[in-house]
């Protein structure tokens, strides 16, 4: 290894790790955080709720099956940089169009391997998520450091404007491939002919699987920009509202928690990871920052209302409080095994609720999949009992 392949990861307590650069030449701060998923590092790297984060992947070896066009969540790589303890030297799959390295460096992002990542994760674990530097050029240790230290951080950014779409669409099960997946299609047939009920998504970052999963129960997806006004959308009158996942802090985007609030009384909404926390600022409650995060496919959730436990997929910084919650209107439904941490409310006198995990997966397990049927029921309900 000559010094041109030597990259650096160094962390705001002065920690720094050497390894080998791959992926773009570039030196980037950002939230270092790590991802225990053993695949869908694709979907992982494309996820937008990873904006400003260094991720750091805790299955031993990636990189082996490639990279492919049908699996991307975003258009691009949303994260800030990328960690690995192997880089697979081949890449094999019927549908890889792409090595790992050679995407990161297209889109601009550098990564580093060959560092001890079981050493990173446990101090991530025992200190918490911290401002890091990574840089796959010719700087020091010492520069690397400051770097990291000299960055904003995370704490009350607004992430959510740099992934947002710049203008409404429609994604829809009546004009698409339905469903869009090549892979599910061949183990799973769409949903039966049944009535599609239109309803507006906000975009605070949302994956394309959610888009693709709404349209496989049925609904006519309005896509808006987070910057909509509850005007904007109530001009389509839809049926039911979506929020979506995204990236950073909850607190901070107080223009989704006063739309969310003017549209609260008026539709079934059901909200996602960072959806999930908007409506719980839209009600007047409050969101804490987790020590170090919830992110994987491997996340026990159990639901307070019927015992039942699902392993579901997970990727947020952040989490709902349960100071105040029961008096801002709210019922805890459900609970993460791993720390009691809210995974799940609903509200009393509203058809409103929401999960922080992600019940699409896209990567991890489909255990939660029917939040989107019981979407779906709830907006059927309302229609039935308005007319």
């Amino acid at each position: 290894m000559n010094d041109s392949q030597i990259g650096v990861l160094a962390l705001e307590d002065g920690s720094v790790f050497r390894g080998i650069a791959f992926g773009a030449k570039k030196t980037v701060v950002g939230e270092a955080v790590f991802n225990t998923s053993m695949t869908g590092y694709q979907e992982i790297l494309t996820d937008p709720s990873y904006y400003g984060q260094i991720v750091t992947m805790t299955a031993p070896m990636i990189g082996n099956y490639g990279v492919n066009e049908e699996d991307l969540e975003a258009e691009k790589p949303m994260c800030s940089g990328f960690v690995v303890r192997e880089l697979s030297p081949i890449s094999s799959n019927w549908r890889s169009t792409s090595t790992l390295p050679d995407y990161l460096e297209k889109h601009g992002i550098p990564g580093l391997e060959g560092i001890d990542t079981r050493a990173l994760t446990k101090k991530l674990r025992e200190v918490g998520a911290m401002k890091c530097c990574l840089s796959t050029e010719d700087i020091s240790d010492e520069e690397a450091v400051q770097k990291a230290k000299d960055w904003e951080g995370i704490v009350g950014a607004d992430y959510v404007k740099e992934v947002t779409c710049s203008a409404p669409f429609v994604y829809s099960p009546t004009d698409l491939n339905w469903p869009y997946n090549p892979v599910q299609s061949v183990i799973r047939k769409p949903a039966r002919k049944r009535e599609i009920f239109k309803i507006a998504a906000l975009d605070l970052g949302a994956k394309k699987s959610i888009f693709r999963e709404l349209a496989f129960h049925g609904f006519e997806v309005h896509v808006f920009p987070a910057t909509a006004t509850a005007a904007e959308i109530e001009a389509i009158n839809p049926d039911g509202i979506f929020l979506s996942n995204g990236p950073g802090d909850p607190e901070p985007v107080k223009y989704v928690h006063e739309t969310v609030r003017a549209l609260i009384d008026k539709h079934p909404i059901f909200g996602i990871c960072l959806g999930h926390q908007i409506i719980t600022h839209a009600i007047g409650a409050k969101t804490f920052k987790l020590k170090f995060g919830h992110r994987g496919g491997n996340q026990p959730v159990k639901n307070l209302e019927n015992d039942f436990v699902a392993i579901t997929a997970h990727n947020h910084g952040f989490a709902t409080s349960a100071e105040g919650l029961e008096a801002c209107g709210a019922v805890i439904t459900e609970v993460n095994l791993n720390d009691n941490t809210i995974s799940g409310i609903r509200l009393k006198d509203k058809p409103v609720f929401s999960v922080q995990y992600h019940p699409e997966a896209g990567p991890g397990p489909s255990d939660a999949n029917p939040n989107f049927e019981k979407f779906y029921q709830l907006i059927a309900q309302q229609k039935r009992a308005a007319s």
